[in-house]
């Protein structure tokens, strides 16, 4: 079976400037995946490309078994967008914005009615259901943009970071609900300028910089890549004093300890592991998460 989205050679550029630069991905039926990359780097440029909402200069791309250029109508009717502002009708209610989308899908009304309801409930809105969304706050409009997103199940979701404006109970069951659809087969496809949701969430990370892919695998292979786990020493107010390598083995932090020879009883030691935040900075030019 051919992967949900492939991507080979893709290149754009605005008034003589190259944005993306010969991108080449693959991303696999229901598979989580995170891109990440400075501001500039050609994140929304491939998003807005891979939803069919540009047009590319060159190179291939099939999102859900159809080309964005040949049959972008046959693209968009298998995929779903949360951008990063919320895209809901203010003079609606939180529940007609369910009903109409599901309506939108072929939903039949009573069952539209229901997956509003069930919507609302996993969102937290269901106290906020006949309000008319001009009243709700900037965090409620963002829950419902991502019930909208998330009431049909499609072969594609694309999140544009999702969670900016999110508290953290709303961040972890938004959590909750994408590894849910991804285990129903859904592939999701989300760029995030939160380091930790891609390393908790995504089944594979793709750094990309200057418009190109410079890393692509598992979180742990990548951060595997920086350099081995060290032994920290840090004082009372939180200063790292002294920093050793260390293999991760029992022994290999006995010797580190070993190596520290006299520290002061008021320190504080840790073992600190390579985190996505390590190759970000490594491998992107401004070392900026967005």
């Amino acid at each position: 079976m051919s992967s949900a989205i492939e991507v080979t050679g893709l290149r754009q550029a605005f008034h003589g400037r190259t944005v993306l630069d010969g991108v080449d991905l693959s991303v696999e039926h229901g598979e989580i995946f995170a891109l990440l990359g400075p501001n500039g780097a050609g994140k929304t440029t491939l998003i807005s490309i891979l939803t069919t909402l540009l047009r590319p200069d060159a190179g291939t791309v099939v999102v859900a078994g159809h080309d964005v250029r040949a049959d972008p109508r046959g693209v968009r009717r298998r995929i779903a967008l949360t951008g990063q502002s919320a895209a809901v009708d203010d003079v609606l209610t939180g529940a007609e914005n369910l009903r109409m989308v599901a309506r939108l899908h072929g939903v039949r009304r009573d069952e539209a009615r229901d997956l509003a309801a069930a919507a609302l409930e996993r969102a937290g809105l269901t106290d906020a259901a006949t309000r008319r969304v001009a009243t709700y706050s900037g965090g409620m409009r963002r829950r419902l943009d991502l019930a909208l997103s998330l009431l049909v199940r499609p072969e594609v979701l694309f999140l544009d970071e999702p969670t900016t404006g999110l508290d953290t109970r709303s961040r972890l069951d938004l959590w909750n609900a994408v590894r849910e659809l991804a285990g129903t087969g859904t592939t999701v496809f989300l760029t995030t300028q939160y380091l930790e949701e891609a390393d908790r969430l995504a089944d594979r990370v793709a750094v990309l910089d200057t418009g190109r892919i410079v890393a692509l695998d598992t979180a742990a292979a990548l951060t595997s890549r920086i350099g081995e786990e060290t032994v920290e020493v840090r004082t009372a107010d939180g200063a790292v004093t002294r920093s050793i390598p260390t293999d991760g083995t029992v022994g290999g932090l006995r010797t580190a300890l070993d190596a520290l020879g006299t520290a002061h009883d008021g320190d504080l030691v840790a073992v600190r592991r390579p985190t996505l935040d390590d190759v970000f900075l490594a491998l992107t030019a401004d070392g900026s998460p967005r």
